[in-house]
């Protein structure tokens, strides 16, 4: 329990640090994403994601980049926190004797099965934001839209009364299985290999913060570069209506996706997600590392 205690304490404030540094590139890739597209001979009102730190700045200061940062802090903390937590207990049951270092391969493993758990408790959390994002980039895309949802909360009891109850909170939990359970597995066991690659060898303890923070950052671009076409399924169809839907499960929200799109339709958003998990992953584990070093 002591070792558990450990990951939970260590995953909450690497999630906290991963939220702390990623919101900002969040927040910008919401603005360009939701950005109506302009009248003919007009420029877009943000050229770029440049542009949109500029003027979001001159506007709003340096808080404009944290606007709405509290809703999700306590669930990105608790995800992390869970997914730290079971890898550490995946990784107890894959070692062939106490403190003996793991394999690549099994780091893999241990973070598949810490995506399995982690899917479950964030279909919830990830329906309910892709609503509220949804709502707003409509919200700037119109003069007057109708606002569905006054938070996280009313988007939750919107669901449970008119979509299926609890079930309803859970829309979207096969795609999102297909993200959490590779990605992760993509995520730990390409920063396993860094660390030993930097370590020379399986013993990793001794690395600095410059390599840890470069493993990170690489280890969660591995995972969206190994799972982004599934992120983009997932939020369609989580955002779909219950009412009249648009797609009849993943693969035809994939099928449809690519018959209107193309194949680029399924990497939508993928330079910002890809600029924010680079410096967000570098921070979670890097603040994951440092606590469950000090905690022994």
């Amino acid at each position: 329990m002591a070792e558990v205690a450990k990951d939970l304490t260590a995953g909450t404030i690497g999630g906290a640090a991963q939220l702390i540094v990623g919101h900002p590139f969040d927040t910008i890739k919401v603005k360009l994403q939701s950005q109506p597209t302009p009248p003919p001979g007009q420029l877009p009102r943000y050229s770029g994601a440049i542009d949109a730190v500029k003027q979001t700045l001159a506007a709003e200061g340096p808080r404009g980049l944290y606007k709405g940062m509290g809703a999700p802090l306590a669930t990105v903390a608790a995800l992390n926190a869970v997914l730290f937590t079971v890898r550490g207990q995946m990784e107890a049951l894959l070692r062939s004797e106490p403190g003996a270092p793991l394999t690549v391969n099994q780091q893999v493993v241990a973070g598949a099965g810490a995506g399995f758990a982690v899917a479950i408790l964030a279909t919830p959390t990830e329906l309910i934001k892709c609503r509220l994002q949804a709502q707003s980039a409509l919200a700037d895309g119109a003069v007057t839209a109708a606002v569905k949802y006054s938070g996280p909360l009313d988007v939750a009891k919107q669901v449970l009364r008119s979509e299926g109850g609890a079930r309803g909170l859970f829309k979207g939990l096969i795609p999102t299985m297909a993200r959490e359970v590779p990605g992760n597995a993509a995520m730990f066991g390409v920063y396993e290999a860094l660390k030993q690659h930097f370590a020379g060898g399986t013993d990793t303890s001794g690395l600095d913060r410059g390599s840890l923070i470069i493993a990170g950052g690489l280890a969660g671009g591995a995972f969206w570069a190994s799972v982004y076409p599934t992120d983009v399924i997932k939020s369609v169809i989580q955002i779909d209506d219950y009412k009249n839907p648009k797609y009849s499960g993943s693969i035809d929200a994939f099928k449809k996706i690519v018959k209107t799109e193309g194949f680029g339709g399924l990497y939508k958003g993928f330079g910002p997600a890809m600029g924010r998990s680079v410096p967000a992953n570098a921070a979670c584990f890097l603040a994951y590392e440092a606590v469950r070093s000090s905690l022994g």
